[in-house]
């Protein structure tokens, strides 16, 4: 079947390479609208190969692009009006900025795209632009060293490219600088919201039966009332970590994401205590600090896989340092919730 975002073929020494649109159809509109919200985001990918834009020739410059779909169609709107080819790694679906520091977004696999793709006989020249997020995964001199091709590192963002082309391969400190501002921030929430959507449906659900318990059964008004309160607690401690926490990243004290999520997960629950939905003992109320605020932090954490705050060993370091002493806090808070059922 053939994608809409290819429009015809290039002739090339090699065969025919597909040529592809820099405009984005109403079905490109819709589908990043859809992977915004996790809905097919791992098969929202393109097949690895060589791509053509415009009419290149042995001249035109060659862009290299993850094959996640959205990494691939920024590229190709940013490159509107230019002749250029556009070398596609085998990502397994994942954006540049995760598949380098996983590895996918590698060395190994650019040099074994340049070699299956004849790239030294289709181009006259040996530069290749990577883009900049990508440089964990790419070793400049061995590609160099293996193939011939110098690795030239593009700006940050996709829409400087005119500007560093002009420029011959130039770029100023600001095409350099790796900002992640609330605009960024808030594209990705949609996406951490619903990776637990199913626990949100689960947990909750567990809460509601258990809260039915008493020194005396089982009470449906009571698994009403008080469940009603779990699933509101519950529901804010998860929007707490997934999308308080990314909004206002940068002004929440600490460095580490997993005290930013326990941060805030406490400011929800003394305002919920407040609120009188903590519940009215005191291993009631601490049993809900523990939980909420494990949760939140839990979530918050994952968000580092998303950011450009941490590196790939700091994230490690964090998860490897908190992940136990949420799981602690999450266990000890559910054994004091319960333990308030029969008192």
């Amino acid at each position: 079947m053939k994608e809409d975002y290819i429009t015809g073929n290039v002739k090339t020494v090699f065969g025919p390479v597909p040529q592809v649109s820099t405009a984005w159809s109403h079905s490109d509109i819709w589908q990043t609208i859809k992977v915004r919200w996790n809905l097919g985001r791992m098969k929202y990918k393109v097949e690895p190969g060589l791509y053509a834009i415009g009419h290149p020739d042995s001249t035109s410059d060659v862009f290299v692009s993850a094959n996640f779909k959205l990494s691939f169609d920024h590229l190709r709107r940013a490159l509107n009006k230019m002749n250029a080819w556009i070398l596609v790694l085998d990502t397994k679906g994942i954006n540049v900025w995760c598949a380098a520091g996983k590895g996918t977004f590698g060395t190994a696999e650019l040099i074994n795209r340049i070699k299956i793709h004849a790239l030294l006989n289709i181009v006259d020249h040996r530069n290749l632009i990577v883009p900049q997020l990508g440089a964990v995964g790419v070793s400049a001199h061995e590609v160099k060293s293996k193939t011939g091709f110098r690795v030239i590192y593009g700006p940050v963002r996709a829409e400087d490219i005119g500007i560093f082309i002009k420029s011959e391969f130039k770029t100023t400190p600001e095409m350099r600088s790796v900002n992640f501002p609330l605009r960024d921030r808030m594209k990705l929430i949609p996406v951490e919201l619903t990776y637990g959507k199913y626990y949100l449906i689960l947990v909750p659900a567990i809460f509601l039966l258990l809260a039915g318990l008493n020194p005396h059964g089982y009470s449906f008004d009571a698994a009403w009332y008080n469940g009603g309160r779990a699933v509101i607690n519950l529901f804010s401690a998860y929007v707490a970590g997934c999308a308080l926490t990314p909004m206002f990243l940068p002004w929440i004290p600490f460095k580490r994401f997993s005290l930013k999520g326990l941060t805030v997960g406490w400011l929800i629950a003394v305002l919920f205590l407040f609120l009188n939905l903590l519940g009215s003992n005191i291993i009631e109320i601490i049993s809900w600090f523990l939980m909420m605020g494990a949760v939140s932090s839990f979530l918050a954490m994952n968000f580092t896989g998303s950011s450009t705050f941490t590196s790939l060993s700091g994230v490690q370091k964090e998860m490897k340092l908190s992940l136990p002493v949420q799981i602690i806090a999450a266990a000890l808070g559910l054994i004091g919730w319960i333990i308030t059922r029969f008192i």
